[in-house]
């Protein structure tokens, strides 16, 4: 494993007051899905201030964070007092503090003066139970006492879960021990249940300034994730979707609906109920079973509305007294009608097990009710749908015109979901009729990402149609569900093609993908050849959108070479979209021919025609195109603005991709190379491993070499920026391999051959980085790549510098720089590497204006990672980097100096530090031992001690 991927669990020396421990908290290997921001900010208030009160609805997960950080603290030798309360008890006094004080011993409470311990003694049952208020008030003097023994010893932590089950007198201790702990060393950790969005109504049990933290309900993908590690399986992102809707992002009722799933854990049918536990249900409805019929009826109604409104239920039911059953539930609080008379359920797992628990037949009535009531085409249809299952023409039609509809608006999903429900009502008697919605919906799931869907829907097509076009229509919806794993779907072209022999429009289609399958699994000349096959076919059929696709495909083959032939291509695919407007969108439309357009210019350095192109290329495909081909499309506008040192805007456009792709598909290894060089830009090098990472795994998977290049050498970059040459040699070695063998000749396709250069050229190998940098070199030459070219000049120079020829390295990096004033990034590279050879060069002034000049851009840019390496430079230089709140004299330690002491005053070992600063060992403890000369100091405890004296401290705490 990469020492960039492994977690080192170092804290800064900045803790406050007196709750230092010997050994500070760490962070938990695995915390919670979702809940890594939550425990960071709580541990840090937990650090600085009285405690932390969490609070939220029940099955949120308060529990769980109480435990992890309770543990965390016990772990580092923190005293750990805690209680559970449950409502049955809340009448048994004091029982919430013989939980908490259980574990002291009664030598420790008798040592108590003045009565206290004797009184203590009989609240804990030891004693005969205090009933007079003098009696009550030496409880409550005794607690504070203990407290304060105990904590004068070590830190101690009352944890209280279920804060609103307190029992009264135990409350009473608390609410008087919070309000007198200031100045001890003692936190209070909290949790109470309260409704989504409200606030804690107990906070007088705890101390007045604690930190309230609202537990939030989990996203998507943290759902998602979650159920992954629960269930041990991967459910399909269609049921997860509806997991999440009705669980509303509860983690308890997410696991629950979860394990209620069929065992084949296969998707839900169109218009089929998601499972609700019969227990889950009796806890949710317990409060509506004695309802009257009418008010549950007004609840269903309700409850199968998309967008339940007091007009829509008006419509229905006009002389029904519907208002009164609303106000009914709204007491006992399973509804709320807002001021615009929307009406909301107190969670959405209620809604849904309101409309679960109704019969069939009183369901099918709500939704009739509603179809007759509701005015938008696509609610209507799904209405009308679910109120009539048989199979119905009208019905069917109805549906179908709704789900191209909603395509039209920019919503696959929804459009999916509708044209199945088509296919299911159409009559068994109109065959071909049938295979055209599934198609229509199987094509929607793939514009959707739904890919079990769709290739469930297409498969369904193939075993029953014997039409030619329909059976090749289902193919290649098959072959987009394969997105990238491209590599085993050989046989449905060739099974397609011996179907369709002597019919030049449907084997245009395949042999253009056939095309397409050469390039992903690395065949650049023979995905030519069936391209330009696939081209001459759609003329013959007069069939315009596959000859554009065709031509495109052709474009990107040539692309990879270097061939101008490929622009030839790409200039008849824009003539025939020209002549023929109605075939310029869509899945193989215009949109693609343009991306690659786009490409061209970025290759060509004209990086601003690059963006403007993609950026139009957005706003007009819109929603237009299918989720996949929108992220492709990002993946590029990622690549452009990387190179052009728009580091935030790459960072937009591939977070873009990932939420396009995280809750709909699979690991995606072309998305999580976007999102890794938008990281190595301006993110950090934990999250640009991770997705490199990923995405090499991913394009392994797939058998996508393009995918494989890409994140290889995106990952030797991340190396490199972690000053790991020798890890940076493999996976860009590999890359180059992997481009020789399939064929791909023009170096700024992928622009990272500098990369291998300088890595080789810094683990020794100057005579194999010569040889690189004059091959590829000449081919970039050739090609008129001046970006290609300026990086491998860079290159050059550090290998003269290596060789010992730091003045004309120097030179040539001075030279490198000017003609980089269109390429922000690899200037700010170049200026970089001029002022390390400055340095070596003992020119102290020099490097210095160097470094503040990549240092002016890098901030301009927002390269935060190349800006850290301009800061570890600066350190090396010997320059006082200031930082906030540390209290150690600034003109005393370096930068460099400054960052191991406070790690090493933290508590981690020399190889931590090396890996969280991306240096030696030896280098590690160089650095210590000339900071402990500065700093007059011999151990790490004095070092830890004089960092923990001179740190600013928060009022309340100095005060102590």
């Amino acid at each position: 494993m990469s020492t960039l991927v492994r977690p080192v669990a170092i804290r800064a020396a900045h803790g406050r007051g007196p709750m230092l421990a010997p050994t500070l908290p760490q962070p938990v290997a695995d915390p919670p899905i979702g809940r890594e921001e939550l425990l960071r900010q709580a541990r840090e208030r937990l650090r600085q201030g009285p405690g932390a009160l969490l609070h939220g609805p029940a099955g949120i997960g308060k529990s769980k964070l109480l435990t992890v950080l309770a543990n965390e603290a016990a772990a580092a030798g923190v005293r750990v007092l805690r209680c559970t309360p449950a409502e049955a008890e809340l009448r048994l006094p004091f029982v919430c503090l013989i939980d908490l004080l259980g574990p002291v011993s009664d030598e420790t409470i008798a040592r108590l003066p003045g009565g206290m311990g004797t009184a203590l003694r009989a609240a804990l049952l030891r004693g005969t139970v205090p009933h007079s208020d003098q009696d009550r008030l030496k409880v409550q003097l005794a607690v504070l006492h203990l407290l304060r023994e105990l904590s004068a010893r070590t830190p101690v932590w009352l944890v209280i879960d279920d804060l609103q089950w307190v029992d009264r007198p135990t409350a009473q201790v608390l609410g008087f021990v919070a309000r007198r702990t200031a100045d001890l060393p003692v936190r209070v950790l909290a949790a109470e249940r309260a409704p989504e969005g409200g606030s804690p109504a107990y906070v007088d049990l705890v101390p007045p300034d604690i930190a309230e933290f609202a537990v939030a309900p989990l996203g998507l993908s943290d759902v998602a994730a979650m159920l992954d590690q629960y269930t041990g399986a991967k459910l399909p992102p269609p049921t997860v979707r509806q997991i999440h809707r009705a669980s509303g992002g509860n983690p308890f009722y997410a696991l629950e609906l979860a394990r209620a799933l069929p065992p084949d854990q296969c998707a839900l049918a169109p218009g089929e109920l998601l499972p609700i536990p019969s227990r889950l249900r009796a806890v949710l409805l317990r409060r509506l079973r004695e309802l009257p019929d009418p008010t549950r009826s007004v609840l269903l109604l309700a409850s199968t509305a998309d967008r339940p409104t007091l007009t829509l239920l008006g419509k229905v039911d006009g002389e029904a007294d519907f208002a009164h059953h609303l106000a009914v539930a709204e007491r006992l609080g399973v509804i709320k009608v807002g001021a615009d008379g929307l009406i909301q359920f107190e969670h959405p797992l209620v809604r849904t097990a309101i409309y679960a628990d109704a019969s069939s037949k009183a369901r099918r009535a709500a939704h009739a009710d509603l179809a007759s009531a509701v005015v938008e085409p696509v609610e209507r249809a799904r209405h009308l749908a679910l109120a009539h299952p048989a199979e119905n023409e009208q019905v069917a039609a109805t549906l179908a015109e709704a789900a191209a509809s909603a395509r039209r608006r920019g919503a696959p999903t929804t459009a999916a979901e509708l044209a199945a429900l088509a296919a299911q009502r159409t009559p068994s008697d109109e065959g071909t009729l049938r295979t055209e919605r599934l198609l229509a919906a199987a094509e929607y799931a793939c514009d959707a990402a739904l890919r079990g869907e769709a290739r469930r829907l297409a498969e369904q097509v193939l075993g029953q149609s014997a039409s030619p076009a329909h059976r090749t229509a289902a193919r290649i919806l098959l072959l987009r569900c394969a997105g990238n794993s491209l590599g085993e779907v050989s046989p449905i072209i060739a099974q397609g093609l011996a179907e369709v022999a002597g019919d030049p429009g449907l084997e245009a289609k395949l042999r253009c993908w056939s095309a397409r399958v050469e390039l992903v699994v690395g065949h650049v000349m023979a995905a030519a050849v069936f391209a330009r096959e696939a081209a001459q076919l759609a003329r013959r059929a007069g069939d315009p959108l596959t000859e554009i696709s065709a031509l495109t495909t052709l474009a990107h083959s040539h692309g990879l070479t270097g061939d101008p032939a490929g622009r030839a291509a790409l200039e008849q695919a824009f003539e025939l979209a020209a002549h023929n407007p109605a075939a310029a969108w869509g899945p193989a439309g215009l949109w693609e021919p343009v991306r690659r357009e786009a490409l061209y210019d970025m290759q060509a350095d004209r990086l601003a025609s690059a963006e403007r192109k993609v950026t139009a290329l957005l706003d007009r495909a819109g929603d237009a195109i299918g989720v996949e081909d929108l992220c492709t499309i990002l993946i590029t506008q990622t690549d452009i603005r990387v190179r052009a040192g728009a580091c935030r805007g790459a960072t937009q456009s591939a977070q873009r991709a990932l939420r396009l792709i995280e809750d709909f598909s699979d690991a995606c290894g072309p998305v999580l190379f976007a999102a890794a060089l938008a990281e190595t830009a301006g993110g950090t090098l934990a999250r640009a491993l991770y997705y490199a990472e990923a995405g090499l795994a991913a394009s392994r998977a797939d058998g996508d070499q393009h995918g494989l290049v890409r994140n290889l050498a995106v990952l030797g970059r991340i190396h490199l920026l972690a000053d790991e040459p020798a890890r940076a040699v493999e996976p860009l070695r590999e890359a180059e391999g992997i481009e020789r063998r399939i064929g791909i000749t023009d170096p700024a396709s992928g622009n990272w051959h500098a990369d291998l250069a300088e890595a080789l050229v810094a683990v020794g190998e100057s005579e194999e980085a010569a040889q690189l940098i004059a091959t590829v070199g000449e081919q970039a030459r050739r090609l008129g790549r001046r970006s290609v070219i300026t990086a491998l000049d860079r290159s050059d120079a550090l290998r003269l510098a290596a060789l010992g020829n730091l003045a004309e390295a120097a030179v040539r990096l001075r030279a490198t720089a000017e003609q980089q004033a269109n390429l922000p990034l690899e200037r700010v590279r170049t200026l970089l590497a001029l002022a390390q050879v400055e340095r070596r060069r003992r020119h102290p002034g020099a490097a210095r204006d160097a470094l503040a000049e990549a240092q002016r851009l890098a901030a301009d840019a927002g390269a935060t990672l190349w800006a850290e390496k301009i800061e570890r430079e600066r350190g090396r230089l010997g320059e006082p980097i200031a930082q906030a709140g540390a209290g150690v004299d600034n003109a005393a330690l370096t930068g460099a100096e400054r960052r191991c002491a406070e790690l090493a005053a933290a508590g981690a070992t020399n190889r931590e530090i090396a890996a969280a600063l991306f240096v030696s060992v030896k280098t590690v403890e160089a650095t210590l031992s000339r900071s402990y000369r500065k700093l007059g100091v011999r151990s790490r405890t004095q070092l830890a001690r004089m960092l923990a004296e001179a740190a600013p401290q928060p009022a309340r705490l100095r005060a102590s």
